[in-house]
């Protein structure tokens, strides 16, 4: 095996995303051992098409887009939390699903997690809000301008928290210096 399939092995590309109808967050990072490291990050516009099935067919079509530019090995999709409005969830989940059958035609495994699994894995607080995880990820991932539209950062941080959750969900660290050790990326 040659250095460059060896470190082509040991890399992968994780979209995260995070589903809406009127506007989707979509996050894309790389990920080299326990590096991560940004590619790309925006919103996907829905609220400008009428009608929910072409907002459908639209998420559709830029998901699959995302996966055709980016190749990613993985997505993660943050799952829709309960509301009071039967009607919204309704769309909420078939934008999720829609979302997850792009990705599923394509043969790449699809992981899900709670809104407050993210926000607990990103910033070690599951009540924390928006610009806070915002902010822990401009620290991560070194970028400095905060989106005007932050679903853009809670798909990132979705896919930062598969990233955390991949490698973690067996071991737990004996102490916080095996912790650090562990995981040079997330202490700085």
């Amino acid at each position: 095996m040659s250095k460059l399939e060896k470190k082509k092995e040991s890399e992968r590309i994780i979209l995260g995303l995070d589903p809406g109808t009127n506007v989707m967050g979509y996050g894309l990072i790389t990920v080299k051992g326990q590096a991560i490291e940004l590619l790309q990050f925006g919103v996907i516009h829905l609220s400008k098409y009428a009608g929910h099935e072409l907002k459908l067919k639209k998420i559709y079509e830029r998901v699959s887009s995302l996966i055709e530019d980016y190749t990613p090995d993985e997505v993660a999709l943050e799952a829709p939390f309960y509301g009071k409005n039967v009607q919204s969830m309704l769309k909420l989940g078939r934008a999720q699903g829609v979302a997850m059958a792009a990705a599923l035609a394509r043969e790449i495994p699809i992981t899900e997690y709670a809104p407050k699994k993210v926000k607990q894995s990103v910033t070690s607080n599951g009540n924390a809000s928006k610009e806070q995880v915002a902010n822990m990820l401009m620290t991560l991932l070194n970028f400095k301008e905060m989106p005007k539209l932050l679903d853009a950062t809670d798909a990132l941080a979705v896919a930062v928290c598969h990233h955390f959750q991949n490698g973690n969900q067996t071991q737990k660290a004996k102490s916080w210096k095996a912790f650090i050790n562990d995981n040079p990326g997330r202490v700085k």
